[in-house]
């Protein structure tokens, strides 16, 4: 094992594919020589050159675009964009041409394409470079979505998601960019659709994924101290859904928290509570909760944005009132 940030591990998963395959290239504002915005690009500029890595305009309905036609013809594209807030200005070519193109063409074509967001917020960034939108990428059919935690999951998720013929969502938490976590010394590539148990547990189930598995951790022991054992599943992979896991952590628990960092209104959260009260509500002993962010903008103030964004204290909170 070794230590390594999350950000190398998206770097590492990247590289190792580019050395594989000349095929897959990787463009985006300033991701070449400069090593791209929060520095999860370094190095790869001088290694394989700025034929693939390429900086691009600053026009993410271009960045994408260009890796539907690349990826239509044949290429491994993969596409960064600074913020997953600036998806909004390329979801034209990512919800109505990427996602649709593979079936529109009765599967003759693939569209093997990697779209790489920095999400979520915690930098004091502000409302238009803080958001996190994970449920309406996860709303559209034709795309897989993917949001790791730590290195070891970022490094094997991408390699999985370079290796697919359909265009895959890879969401990255900034605040994890710089968070250091144990790594094997070959990664294997995971499997879309399995979750991981991160704590095993018997009292109730935390699900979640991204930045808020580190604070459902530190829930988790607090809520040690009051005897309650919390299990947390860490999802990774949002589409396709390891729903198996989470049934199976029910059958244990009977209760269950999600916590997620989008606005609490229309999350992603709502679409799990959805299908376990639809599938598994006789093995609830008590209410489905829900922890995410209040619904407003996400503020520039570092004590504002602390107390609108999901913390360890909530998940501890909406535990407790379950039993």
């Amino acid at each position: 094992m070794k230590k390594m940030t999350y950000a190398e591990g998206i770097r590492e998963g990247m590289s190792q594919r580019m050395r594989e395959n000349s095929d897959v290239l990787l463009f985006g504002e300033d991701v070449g020589k400069f090593g791209g915005c929060f520095g999860v690009s370094a190095g790869m500029w001088e290694e394989f050159g700025d034929m693939r890595v390429r900086d691009t305009p600053i026009s993410e309905g271009v960045i994408i675009g260009a890796a539907v036609g690349s990826a239509a013809c044949g290429l491994r594209p993969i596409a960064e964009l600074m913020f997953v807030d600036f998806l909004t200005v390329g979801m034209d070519q990512l919800v109505n041409q990427a996602a649709k193109m593979r079936y529109m063409f009765g599967g003759k074509i693939a569209l093997p394409m990697v779209v790489r967001l920095p999400a979520g917020g915690g930098i004091s960034a502000a409302a238009q470079h803080s958001q996190s939108l994970e449920s309406w990428v996860t709303h559209v059919p034709g795309l897989k979505v993917v949001y790791p935690s730590n290195a070891q999951d970022a490094y094997g998720l991408m390699l999985t998601a370079i290796d697919d013929d359909n265009p895959v969502v890879f969401l990255e938490n900034k605040v994890l960019y710089s968070v250091k976590s144990e790594v094997e010394d070959k990664v294997e590539p995971i499997p879309f659709g399995k979750a991981s148990v991160t704590k095993e547990g018997t009292d109730v189930t935390i699900i979640t994924y991204g930045r808020q598995v580190l604070d459902s951790l530190k829930a988790a022991e607090a809520l040690a101290k009051d005897g309650i054992n919390a299990e947390i599943v860490d999802l990774r992979s949002l589409f396709p859904l390891d729903k198996e896991t989470i049934f199976k952590s029910l059958e244990k628990t009977h209760k269950v928290v999600l916590v997620n960092e989008e606005a609490k209104r229309g999350a992603f959260t709502g679409e799990i509570a959805s299908i376990i009260a639809e599938e598994y509500f006789y093995e609830l002993d008590a209410p489905i909760k829900r922890v995410g962010a209040l619904n407003t903008p996400v503020p520039f103030a570092l004590n504002l944005e602390n107390y609108v964004l999901p913390n360890n204290q909530d998940i501890v909170a909406a535990v407790k009132s379950l039993f």
